[in-house]
């Protein structure tokens, strides 16, 4: 346990070294809207991906501000999305988890050079109404992203996503989507 614990402080402390450095998410902007898509697959869980692609999708727009994590760069974000639901598939009516959701989340860089960068983020939020999938209106976001800078203000992200209840409420089938996103500093 402490070779786990000293080999993170480790890492954490090599990577706050960059910290003063520019933020990879922003550069020297201090705003930051996104516009992602995301692609569902039929299971909520991340690791071993998933292979099953269903129909249901998610749009989300989001709005961040730069931040430090324990001095390693990170973004603050308002996030506003959409699930959609079409038809049924691998026996769930998707039809019925169209349902508008709103959270909090903090994107950490892990590693990042000049051009791009890999994160992972945390967030927390609402979804409109619960249903038998996430048996609860709590969601619980967990992020994991691989961002590319197209030019100073301009990036391009790829990402896995995943939203649960924690195991708050009985049902917890969660949901689960790989997705493009398309950000703008200004």
């Amino acid at each position: 346990m402490k070779k786990l614990t000293f080999g993170l402080l480790g890492i954490l402390f090599a990577l706050s070294a960059n910290a003063e450095s520019l933020n990879p998410f922003m550069n020297n902007y201090k705003n930051q809207v996104a516009f992602n898509l995301g692609q569902g697959v039929n299971s909520g869980f991340l690791v071993p991906p998933p292979s099953q692609f269903v129909p249901f999708y998610l749009l989300h727009v989001q709005y961040s501000q730069p931040t430090t994590f324990f001095k390693v760069p990170a973004r603050q974000s308002i996030n506003i999305g959409q699930t959609l639901g079409f038809g049924q598939k691998y026996g769930w009516d998707w039809d019925k988890y169209t349902i508008p959701m709103i959270f909090l989340s903090e994107d950490i860089a892990l590693v990042y050079d000049e051009n791009w960068f890999f994160s992972a983020g945390f967030g927390v939020g609402l979804q409109a109404q619960q249903n038998e999938r996430i048996g609860s209106k709590l969601l619980f976001q967990f992020k994991l992203i691989y961002g590319y800078k197209l030019t100073d203000t301009i990036n391009l992200e790829a990402f896995v996503q995943h939203f649960s209840n924690a195991n708050t409420a009985i049902e917890n089938n969660s949901y689960a989507f790989y997705g493009l996103g398309f950000s703008y500093n200004f």
